[in-house]
Parts: C-alpha cells; sequence; structure tokens
C-alpha cells in the first residue's frame, strides 16, 4: 500500500510543480508536462513486454527490484539537467509498468481468496490517498524547498517500501500462488470488461482532464474553491474504494456495474446542470466516490477471470486503462477546441453509458458456448 502510494504520488507529482520545474530547469510548461504524458506512454507500451520477461522472478525479489529502481532512478531525476529529469521519468516508468502488473496478484496471495477484493481495495487505498494526501503534500513541499526536495521525499517513502517487501514477502514462485490464474478464468468475461475498461476511462478522463476550467467557467468557482472541491472529491473517493472492496467479494458483478452506471450519470448531469453549484458539488462527491472503485472491483474482476497468468492479464488491463487516460485527454482536447468545454461531459457520460452496456452483455457471452465445446456435442 505505501509502495501504490509512492507511485501515485511520483506519477502525478510534475502537475503540481509545472511552474516550478519549468523555471527551474529553464523549459516550456508542455515539456514539463511531458514529464505526464510521457510516463503514462511508456507505461502502456512497457506493460506487457516487461512483465512477461520477468514473469518467473519470485515476487520478493521482482517486487524490490523494481522498488529499488524507483528509488534510484527518482533520485537521479533531480541531479542533472531536464533530459536527465526525463531519463530519470522512463525508467521510473518502466519500473512502474511491472509493478502494477504484479502487485495485486502478489498481494491477494498473501490473504485467503474469499477476502481478495477487500485486500485489493486496502492495497488500491494507497492511490486514493496519493491523490487526497500525497500530491498535494509534496506539492506545497516542492513550492516551500524546491521540487528537487520534493521528489527525494518521495523517494526516502519508496525506499521504507522497498526495506518492507525485502523483508516480509515470501520467496515464492509466482505460478504456486493461488493468484497465479484466473479463480474462473474466461477469455470472453475478460476481453470484455478490457473493452469496458478502454471505453468507460476514455470517457471518465476526457471530462476530468478539463475539471479545473469546467469549475470555473461553467459553473462559475472562483480558482480558491477549487481546491475545495477537489478535496470533497479525494474524500469521497476513500468511502468509494472501501464500499467496492466490500461488495467485489460478495456480489463482483454489480460492484462492477455500479460505479460506472453512477459515473454516467453524474457525468450527463454536470453537462445538464453545469451552472447549478449546489447540483455541482454532489455531482463532483458522486463522481470523486465511483471512480476509485472501478480500479478495484475490475482489477478484482481481473483476478477471477483471467484466462492464464494473472500477472499477464493485469498487465495488459494496466496498460488498457493507462490508454484510457490518454485517449481521454486527446479526446477531450479536441472537443474543447470544436465543440466547446461542455461537450467534453456529454462525451465522457455517452461512453461510460457504453461501457455499462458492455458489461451487461455478460451473463450473455458467458453463457455462450465455445465454438470448440460446440464442435464436440455436434
Amino acid at each position: 500500500m505505501l509502495a501504490v502510494f509512492c507511485y501515485m504520488t511520483g506519477e502525478l507529482l510534475p502537475v503540481g510543480l509545472l511552474q516550478v520545474i519549468a523555471g527551474d530547469v529553464d523549459v516550456s510548461l508542455s515539456a514539463v508536462g511531458l514529464l505526464v504524458t510521457g510516463y503514462g506512454l511508456t507505461v502502456v507500451v512497457a506493460s506487457l513486454p516487461l512483465t512477461h520477461l520477468v514473469r518467473r522472478i519470485p515476487r520478493r525479489y521482482l517486487l524490490s527490484g523494481v522498488l529499488a529502481v524507483f528509488v534510484v532512478a527518482t533520485c537521479v531525476a533531480v541531479v542533472g539537467s531536464y533530459w536527465v529529469l526525463l531519463t530519470g521519468r522512463v525508467a521510473t516508468a518502466l519500473s512502474h509498468a511491472v509493478f502494477w502488473s504484479i502487485v495485486a496478484p502478489a498481494a491477494a496471495a498473501l490473504f485467503n481468496p474469499q477476502v481478495r477484493a477487500r485486500v485489493t481495495a486496502a492495497l488500491l487505498g494507497g492511490g486514493s490517498l496519493a491523490t487526497l494526501l500525497g500530491v498535494p503534500a509534496a506539492t506545497w513541499l516542492g513550492q516551500q524547498a524546491g521540487w528537487r526536495i520534493a521528489f527525494l521525499a518521495v523517494a526516502g517513502l519508496g525506499l521504507l517500501a522497498l526495506i518492507g517487501v525485502a523483508m516480509l514477502v515470501p520467496t515464492t514462485a509466482p505460478e504456486r500462488g493461488h493468484a497465479a490464474k484466473g479463480s474462473a478464468p474466461d477469455a470472453r468475461r475478460y476481453w470484455l470488461l478490457i473493452a469496458a475498461t478502454a471505453v468507460a476511462i476514455t470517457g471518465v478522463f476526457s471530462a476530468y482532464t478539463y475539471i479545473s476550467p469546467f469549475l470555473t467557467e461553467i459553473t462559475g468557482f472562483s480558482p480558491h474553491g477549487i481546491s475545495a472541491l477537489l478535496l470533497v472529491y479525494g474524500v469521497a473517493g476513500i468511502g468509494g474504494v472501501a464500499m467496492g472492496g466490500a461488495l467485489a467479494d460478495r456480489v463482483p458483478r454489480a460492484a462492477m456495474l455500479a460505479p460506472v452506471m453512477i459515473l454516467a450519470s453524474a457525468l450527463l448531469a454536470l453537462y445538464l446542470f453545469g451552472t447549478n453549484q449546489a447540483g455541482v458539488v454532489a455531482m463532483v462527491a458522486l463522481w470523486g466516490f465511483a471512480m476509485p472503485q472501478i480500479p478495484v472491483t475490475f482489477q478484482n474482476r481481473v483476478l477471477q477471470v483471467a484466462p492464464g497468468s494473472t500477472d499477464i492479464a493485469s498487465a495488459l488491463y494496466s496498460a488498457t486503462f493507462n490508454l484510457g487516460i490518454a485517449a481521454g485527454a486527446l479526446t477531450g482536447g479536441v472537443l474543447l477546441t470544436t465543440t466547446g468545454l461542455r461537450s467534453t461531459y456529454l462525451a465522457g457520460g455517452l461512453l461510460a453509458a457504453i461501457a455499462v452496456a458492455i458489461l451487461l452483455t455478460e451473463p450473455i457471452v458467458g453463457r455462450r458456448p465455445h465454438r470448440r465445446t460446440t464442435a464436440r456435442r455436434n
């Protein structure tokens, strides 16, 4: 959980320190933005091949190794020019690609299968805490003491996580744990889940990327009010993670459907009633409550229906999630310049609704016999 907190904080840290970093290393804001965009694209490209390459390394060694890369690369990133910083970020992203592919199966293997979703929720709760506490705290530190100190502070927490993993995680072969394979493998359900993830995350981030200008230009909040609203979003997310973990162990399909339906409703409501400040506060809270449930409930479902190795299945899921973030930002940017700011929320809501429709087909897809089975019966 601490390692997840570090990775999420490190990934998003340049967002809050764009101007500070740009001024210090003498580059444009867009060049600093590349530190985030390039990071995400590296994860998309590298997740599957790197995870396949290291799939036989015991969890303890592999997790310790990627955390060591995280710590060293984050420290190296602060010692030189922009290009050294960019190189350090790429190295961190490569370790991130492997980390997110193996961390959920590794954590699930430490506990009874009956509480797998709650374990996943607790693990990914580190990401919600990073958004709520880690990024704001590191941003404040960077503004006060310089961005390099903020990066080193995150690296220090990563070192603590590395020590804990190296001391406590069992040295077992990846294929021996009960979480190494899907508990109810089903290739059709898995690919349906991947499709729903791509569509839903693209929709959400086509809107979320432009939440600040929406709140100021459409709703009429002051710039200072945005921080308070994002705090509401983050606090609601903590409750959402707990709810998703509790429900996913009992009713996995409903636990996946509910947050996507809430997101579709909230985004469409923001499009329709975006000028009503009280309504917007309520919808932002609902959005914050639902969004963190998607990685919790979907990752839990990956561990159930993965058609082969859960590491490889998780790698593709992680790559799809990050691709959705990039595609959402691109979609929102195109809509912003062509049809206006509010249209990004209409598109986001419609895409989330399409994801709901995809998930609703799962029982039909699951009941349909495979061709080989049908051929044998004939």
